[in-house]
């Protein structure tokens, strides 16, 4: 879709994993790779949000463009909100995604994890499909589960990077509490396992099998 962008978080320290999770092969293909892969199907660019880019030079990653994630330190109010690569010692994927979002010039964006290896391209397709349909008040359209929202697999209007901004410099990190502020259009989810994450050794084994 080219009024559609993609941004692919990958800033996570992989502890539990024991390595960095996105070059782990999944059926061949680095677990980044393979989401950028995926991310691209869906949109016309797509921005690698990361403070390691170099890492990942090595990789088959068309149409991807790299942004480098620079730590964040609360903004001083007088100097208002227009340069975000001066904000937090505390990155998050919340962080992260503001990084990217300055950079997007389409309406929408997908937001992905990229640790996503069951993520179907059909499914992404046909969700952003009916982001036409989506209520102007809405600042995303995300999966629902009972623990709340699916944040990192799902679209966001650029428009709201103005309200992230606010959040994150009151201290902000959390998905969940900056959604639960605003209006989410729900997402149909008839295949749950497409979000299954991939953060442990055993994880990966079950990826393997698959």
């Amino acid at each position: 879709m080219n009024d559609l962008s993609a941004i692919v978080l990958a800033g996570g320290k992989s502890s539990r994993m024991g390595q960095d999770k996105t070059l782990i092969p999944v059926h061949g293909v680095p677990l980044l790779q393979l989401m950028c892969n995926i991310a691209a199907s869906c949109a016309e660019t797509v921005y690698v949000v990361t403070p390691w880019p170099e890492r990942y030079q090595h990789l088959v990653l068309p149409n991807c463009q790299f942004i480098q994630e620079v730590p964040f330190t609360p903004l001083d109010e007088k100097k208002g909100t227009q340069n975000i690569a001066d904000s937090f010692s505390t990155p998050g994927p919340l962080v992260g995604f503001a990084q990217g979002l300055a950079q997007v010039q389409t309406e929408w964006v997908l937001l992905l994890a990229c640790d996503l290896p069951k993520l179907r391209v059909e499914v992404l397709r046909e969700w952003a499909t009916g982001l036409d349909s989506v209520p102007d008040e809405a600042i995303a359209a995300l999966a629902h589960h009972p623990k709340g929202w699916e944040p990192l697999c799902g679209f966001y209007r650029r428009r709201c990077l103005p309200q992230l901004l606010e959040f994150i410099n009151q201290g902000g990190r959390s998905f969940q509490q900056w959604l639960q502020q605003y209006s989410v259009q729900v997402l149909p989810l008839s295949t749950p396992e497409i979000l299954f994450n991939c953060n442990t050794p055993e994880d990966w084994a079950v990826i393997q099998q698959s």
